[in-house]
């Protein structure tokens, strides 16, 4: 199953169907947005193959401006996905869900900005080493049952372990790019 309340946590172990899921709505986001999408990648915690994650599906879409996204909002809105504005500076959100449960946060943000290439890396990373991925895995198993009702506290307690985690993933894929 795919969807979670607002605001709380819950994690459950990987499921392939995460996949399928993104696929078929990375399809009808191309659909929808045409030539607006630069790029359109399943990221977060359920497009990494070893761990827990909340059964959110996140999608990254890489456009050339934020902007560009704005002619887009009602024909994403008549297709139940709701533009939530910018949430985190330089990013645009929009969900899938109703008022209480969300299956799916659609994260807008710059091609080959710093927050595009956070997602794609630390996916990248976690899913090519798999002794960070059960790290990170295991940090958020211990907050998820700490913070169960309390999302914020979740988040703001895994930010020094991303941030560790994204300056690796960021030298590995420069060191991989160079010997490509």
């Amino acid at each position: 199953m795919i969807g979670l309340k607002r605001g709380t946590v819950k994690l459950v172990p990987h499921q392939q169907e995460w996949h399928v899921n993104a696929e078929n709505i990375i399809r009808i986001l191309y659909r929808l947005l045409g030539g607006t999408a630069v790029d359109i990648q399943h990221v977060g915690s359920t497009a990494i193959f070893s761990i827990h994650a909340k059964p959110i599906i996140d999608i990254a879409v890489a456009v050339y401006d934020l902007d560009d996204i704005l002619p887009c909002v009602e024909v994403l809105k008549q297709n139940n996905i709701v533009f939530r504005g910018e949430i985190i500076p330089g990013e645009l959100l929009f969900v899938i869900g109703n008022s209480d449960i969300r299956t799916h946060h659609i994260h807008i943000v710059k091609w080959n900005s710093v927050e595009w290439n956070n997602y794609i890396n630390f996916r990248d990373y976690l899913n090519t080493h798999p002794e960070k991925a059960i790290l990170y895995d295991e940090l958020k198993q211990k907050l998820a049952q700490q913070f169960s009702n309390d999302r914020k506290s979740y988040t703001a307690g895994k930010r020094e372990l991303i941030g560790q985690l994204l300056a690796e993933a960021k030298n590995w894929r420069t060191v991989k790019v160079d010997f490509e």
